[in-house]
């Protein structure tokens, strides 16, 4: 559920979403918990942003990421053993009903009334198009042995080309990339809207993988085979229908796969609970169940890595969102790995399983402090000999956030202050050796690809105002390889970061952009985005969409960094979870009085942006202070937090928020529903909402029960609802340039000297 971002950041913002897609040489994108986040999941091996991820943020995206969000219920409105009768709204969770529809239809011709009527609306969708569609913009690479492949779109790949050029051609700047699969071809073909999740590699020939194909952008995926070399589906190969879940290969023959495997195959978060051992040629019904867990644990899933010339094979037990079981598969036996459970396992390397310690853990009366990365030898921890090496202990300003995996090293991105640095570790004589690497400072640093077969990775470095790079690495230098262009004048402006002192005295970091020279008299339009949950962190990233459609346009934009994300570690998250929910909303409201204390803006020029968590920040923002803000983009929002946990996913992310059918924890999450808490009696900013149809992560009927229930209540709004792009709301370029221009609008609108009136569009 991380913050949308632009086009080309949106698989890595995390989204951060977390997250969000899964790394092929990353073991922690594998050992995922599935995310409630991002449309911007930073675990895609794949993304239909041509951005591929071999870790993620992630954390943003990571922990986008974790990130992790393989993938939900689907279309389908979740039964709850108690629905609630009194809900005069509870229609709108038929997603697909012909009566919703109709509803969905009349709001988004409204919203397009109001929106693209007027010359700023075009002006912002051409010009997103054109930036996304360019043909010289950044590729972000995903290795695979000596290849280096790439989903591209644009005008005439508006579904994208998969396609893929040597390691060394790519190094040398050449443009002989080579077509592997058309997904515009594919679709017209096969009457789908197919967009490519991602694909699991057979190491270490890589002439075999297994495509993950989503139709219209949903977590669902359709799992197919794919011989590389022929570049062809494998005639008889392995196969599975639409569902969530995955598969992994153990060899040539032999699969593990989880998924839904018929009636009572599912927990009641939506994921699967079995994990099967198919061989090839055997029928799915028939495959052997090497592990199964309850309904209440959030799911079970199988991954595969190759490392060492083997394939290790694990099995994973979600209890809850934040409590994992973890189990090595030797032959047909499953062997338990001894680890505090709230860890997030983040990678592999020669057979060191590496931790991010999310609380202490106390071994042989040695502590290994929370928000450290420690790794530990599977060989004798399957023998109850726990060898524990730290590599990484942060400081009170400073977290972890991602790792890439080579062959001979690891590397680690942490923030100091939430400036990004980058740090390689090699395991010398049972101990790991650190060394900095000299990338550039004072901005954001992803780590984009790697693997394990090489000892190359690519990064990418870019802040508020500078584009981002991409650089080529290993061992021994580091090059520049490509620069994006600026997209948006960022000559005259600059990037500050202040403080702001929440209601319990928590100093509140945030960053802001503006022009420079502004005039501190209160009228400059503002918009904060911010994420604050599930330990992702919001970076300053270059950001195309709000350069564009908001700071060439004389806006200011403010990113804050409240509590409930990763930016401080694990304790900055455990702030801001369940019964201390109120700490994120009240950090948010903080750094939005501190802009009106210093004269930046003023409630009438104050805006707010959030997607997925953000977007139930953004819920909350505008029912419990209306009074500070003149427009809030609500995107993908969770609103009715009695019901979240009966709808696809939400059972998942109850180890965040609390189970709002036990009464002390429905006790403090009615507070804040931003679902329960709006009245007909009070003034709200002229909100706009934004989901999609195909969102089968968070449900689309938290923003159209939201949305009907004020409109009924008298309040104008905006409401637009895709049809298809699932957690993103948007499966290509076009889609993304009409969602962005339309929230520009609104905001450009709304914020600037004479706001629409927005009551007139709703009600006339």
């Amino acid at each position: 559920m991380k913050t949308m971002y632009d086009k080309n950041y949106m698989s890595i913002a995390v989204a951060v979403l977390m997250r969000k897609f899964i790394a092929r040489n990353n073991f922690c994108a594998m050992l995922k918990r599935p995310d409630p986040h991002s449309a911007a999941d930073h675990s895609a091996t794949i993304s239909v942003n041509n951005v591929n991820i071999n870790t993620i943020h992630m954390k943003n995206k990571f922990f986008s990421l974790l990130v992790i969000a393989i993938l939900t219920l689907g279309n389908q409105v979740c039964k709850s053993q108690n629905t609630q009768t009194d809900d005069p709204y509870l229609w709108l969770e038929e997603v697909e009903s012909e009566k919703s529809l109709e509803w969905v239809k009349a709001k988004n011709a409204i919203s397009e009334r109001v929106l693209t009527t007027n010359t700023l609306f075009e002006t912002l969708r051409s010009k997103y198009v054109k930036e996304f569609n360019d043909k010289d913009k950044l590729i972000y690479p995903e290795m695979v042995g000596e290849f280096v492949y790439n989903l591209w779109q644009d005008e005439k790949n508006e579904r994208g080309l998969w396609r893929r050029m040597s390691k060394t051609d790519f190094l040398n700047k050449k443009t002989n990339w080579e077509s592997v699969i058309d997904l515009d071809e594919l679709s017209k073909k096969e009457s789908k809207k197919w967009v490519l999740q991602k694909a699991e590699w057979l190491a270490p020939d890589n002439k075999i993988c297994l495509v993950y194909l989503s139709d219209g952008g949903k977590d669902e995926n359709e799992i197919r085979e794919f011989n590389a070399e022929t570049k062809e589906f494998v005639k008889g190969g392995f196969l599975f229908k639409e569902s969530k879940g995955g598969a992994s290969w153990i060899d040539n023959n032999n699969v593990l796969v989880y998924r839904n495997f018929g009636e009572g195959t599912l927990t009641t978060s939506g994921y699967s609970r079995k994990v099967k051992l198919l061989k090839r040629g055997t029928s799915l019904e028939n495959a052997k169940v090497i592990f199964e867990t309850d309904t209440s644990s959030v799911e079970a899933a199988g991954y595969s890595i190759f490392s060492m010339n083997k394939q290790h094979v694990f099995v994973s037990n979600a209890k809850t969102f934040y409590d994992t079981e973890l189990y090595y598969l030797s032959g047909e036996k499953l062997e338990k790995i001894d680890y505090p459970r709230d860890a997030v396992i983040i990678g592999f390397h020669k057979n060191e399983i590496i931790l991010s310690l999310q609380s202490d853990w106390i071994v042989s009366e040695k502590n290994y402090k929370a928000g450290s990365l420690v790794s530990f030898d599977l060989n004798k921890n399957i023998k109850r000999n726990l060898d524990i090496k730290t590599i990484y202990e942060p400081n009170a300003k400073s977290s972890f956030v991602s790792m890439s995996t080579s062959k001979d090293f690891v590397t680690i991105n942490i923030m100091e202050n939430v400036q990004n640095k980058l740090i390689s570790y090699k395991l010398e004589n049972n101990k790991w050796i650190s060394k900095v690497v000299e990338a550039p400072q004072f901005g954001s640093i992803w780590l984009i690809a790697s693997t394990n077969q090489s000892n190359d990775y690519f990064f990418t470095y870019s802040n508020f105002i500078t584009p981002p790079t991409l650089y080529h690495a290993n061992e021994t230098k580091i090059e520049l390889t490509k620069k994006m262009k600026d997209v948006f004048n960022s000559g005259n402006l600059e990037v500050q970061q202040n403080t702001a002192i929440s209601k319990d005295g928590t100093s509140i970091p945030y960053f802001f952009v503006h022009k420079k020279g502004i005039a501190l008299n209160g009228t400059n339009p503002t918009i904060i985005d911010a994420y604050g949950g599930f330990n992702v962190s919001v970076q300053p990233d270059y950001t195309m969409t709000v350069g564009i459609g908001w700071l060439e346009q004389g806006g200011v934009y403010v990113l804050a960094n409240i509590r409930g994300g990763g930016e401080f570690g694990p304790s900055w998250h455990q702030a801001a979870m369940k019964e201390k929910r109120q700490n994120a909303y009240d950090d948010f409201f903080a750094v939005s009085q501190d802009l009106i204390d210093k004269k930046i803006t003023s409630p009438k020029y104050l805006g707010a942006f959030g997607w997925s968590n953000g977007g139930l920040l953004m819920g909350v923002v505008f029912t419990q202070r209306p009074d500070l803000y003149n427009a809030v983009v609500v995107g993908a929002p969770l609103l009715d937090m009695r019901r979240y946990s009966k709808l696809l996913a939400g059972a998942s992310w109850m180890g965040e928020y609390g189970d709002p059918d036990i009464p002390e924890e429905w006790e403090y999450i009615k507070k804040y529903s931003p679902y329960h808490n709006i009245s007909k009696n009070k003034k709200y900013p002229e909100v706009f909402f934004v989901t999609s149809t195909k969102d089968d992560r968070v449900h689309p009927g938290h923003a159209r029960k939201m949305a009907a229930k004020m409109i009924d209540m008298g309040h104008p709004l905006v409401y637009h609802e895709t049809i298809e792009g699932g957690h993103g709301a948007a499966s290509t370029n076009e889609q993304m340039a009409y969602m962005f221009a339309e929230i520009y609008s609104y905001f450009n609108m709304k914020l600037k000297k004479n706001p629409l009136n927005f009551k007139l569009a709703i009600f006339n």
